[in-house]
């Protein structure tokens, strides 16, 4: 999906994560409409991109996709905005082709997936294998959501597990998705990142340390770092204000719209 609101607006180009879908990020377009050209789109294998993924499926083959996309889209460079996974794409792609980005955005992200990401993916694995595309469903929101938001929320959440499970992209393609973000490793070329960058973390999110975030902020040179001390995984939707106001002010200054 694309919107423009003028002539000559910079894009930037939004990534979810696992879920890969382009309705993740819809608090935030409405913030974003109004000064940028918005790029938004489903991965492969999820949403209304549904294929088979191959058994080789690689976090390199999403940053791929997203070259593709800005090439369907006429976009030579972008502002890139990944959650999660997304993140993990922009960075592959910030490293073989920072070329085609003004800015990286990461929220929630990591260099190589730490022990206890790893720990919580195969609770969610094991969940999927013996209890089936419910079971992982239903256990979804702990991983995205504070606990304080989930009771306040709870229809919400009823409503976002039925419509997840209506449209689940399926276990085969799930198990080569988490298989790809838990192999991904720029550990030792995140030094080589040379673009404006913005790492965005909650300090209670339960899936990814914030920890990650400050390392991936000392390794990266010149990067800036924001954590919020509430808003869990996905606090771009637990956290909406707050969120746009850092994204906007970080891409404006970058986008020369903000001395």
């Amino acid at each position: 999906m694309l919107e423009c609101p003028r002539p000559g607006a910079e894009t930037v180009l939004l990534s979810a994560g696992l879920g890969g879908t382009a309705g993740y990020w819809t608090p935030q377009l409405a913030a974003l409409r109004e000064r940028y050209r918005v790029v938004t789109y489903d991965q492969a294998g999820t949403g209304r991109n549904r294929r088979d993924l191959p058994a080789d499926h690689s976090i390199a083959a999403m940053a791929d996709e997203v070259l593709a996309v800005l090439e369907a889209t006429g976009t030579p460079a972008c502002h890139f905005v990944g959650h999660a996974l997304g993140g993990l794409a922009g960075l592959d792609l910030a490293l073989r082709r920072p070329d085609r980005l003004r800015s990286l955005t990461v929220v929630n992200g990591w260099a190589a997936a730490p022990a206890h990401t790893r720990r919580c993916f195969e609770a969610r694995l094991a969940l999927l294998k013996h209890g089936g595309a419910r079971a992982y469903m239903r256990a979804q929101p702990i991983f995205l959501y504070p606990a304080d938001w989930l009771a306040k929320h709870a229809a919400r959440v009823d409503q976002e597990e039925a419509h997840g499970l209506a449209s689940f992209q399926g276990a085969d393609t799930l198990q080569r998705r988490i298989a790809a973000l838990l192999a991904f490793d720029a550990t030792a070329c995140l030094g080589d990142l040379r673009l404006p960058t913005l790492l965005m973390a909650a300090r209670d999110d339960v899936l990814v340390p914030s920890s990650v975030s400050e390392e991936l902020a000392a390794a990266i040179d010149g990067a800036t770092l924001h954590i919020a001390p509430w808003g869990a995984h996905a606090v771009n939707v637990t956290q909406p204000e707050s969120f746009n106001f850092l994204l906007l002010d970080f891409l404006d200054r970058h986008a020369g719209l903000r001395p």
